[in-house]
């Protein structure tokens, strides 16, 4: 199966001129809500082009500092929003965003904890005031959350037991430790991460989902290798390796 799904990434590659020949390293900077199924996928990249892929993963703050100071890239992965405002900016080639996949915002706990009650709305809020510390990121889930306590009157029960992790660490990390009770993230970093047992996403009615895109760097290296990869990740045959990390594909 596997060979077969590698051939046929190879084929569809060879359509855009990605031989290996012509092998290049094309340099990305991601955040890191991708980052499970990306991996998967850029090792068979690499094996069907011979092109290198150099990815820096880290936060959404850093990313943005990163590119603040100029650091070089040839794609970038980032949530929607980003990618759009880097486009407006020139940072991006106007028209390039192509989205990868889309995550929700999930719970979970330390491995071994009790599962909290957070099935519905009003449970969801019990298990916030109950909880004795709460985990939560710097990124887009961390940012949603933080409105969500504004809507649901907790803000000032929950304040003083917040613990935000800084730019570029897994809220997964800090549940794991022990050091929260309870994280919050999106569901592609906290579903399957080691040391946690993930809970499940918010209910539906309270669910923000975030698309994750990518956005080809107007001062890149190697625009058409990176097309290349973009093609690559949004092929048919990568949908699964998203799917099983939580996230929906496109």
């Amino acid at each position: 199966m596997k060979s077969r799904i590698v051939t046929a990434y190879a084929l569809l590659l060879s359509s855009l001129g990605a031989t290996m020949a012509g092998a290049v390293e094309i340099t990305v900077l991601s955040t890191q809500a991708t980052e499970p199924a990306y991996r998967e996928l850029v090792l068979q990249f690499e094996n069907a082009t011979g092109h290198t892929v150099k990815t820096t993963f880290t936060g959404t703050l850093d990313a943005k500092k990163r590119i603040a100071v100029g650091e070089p890239f040839d794609l970038l992965i980032m949530s929607s929003p980003d990618i759009d405002a880097f486009s407006t900016l020139g940072t991006l080639v106007r028209g390039s965003r192509i989205d990868l996949a889309k995550s929700g915002v999930g719970v979970g706990v330390k491995a071994g904890a009790p599962k909290p009650d957070i099935s519905t709305t009003e449970a969801f809020k019990q298990t916030l005031l109950a909880a004795k510390s709460i985990g939560y990121s710097t990124g887009p889930s961390g940012v949603y959350v933080m409105d969500l306590f504004a809507r649901l009157g907790v803000t000032d029960q929950v304040k003083p037991k917040l613990k935000q992790t800084p730019t570029g660490v897994f809220v997964g990390s800090i549940v794991a430790s022990g050091e929260v009770e309870i994280g919050i993230q999106q569901v592609s970093e906290m579903s399957h991460f080691a040391g946690v047992d993930y809970v499940g996403p918010l209910p539906a009615e309270i669910q923000k989902m975030t698309i994750f895109s990518s956005g080809i760097a107007a001062k890149g290296q190697q625009p058409d290798a990176a097309k290349a990869l973009v093609k690559f990740l949004t092929a048919p045959n990568a949908a699964e390796a998203f799917k099983k990390r939580g996230m929906e594909p496109g």
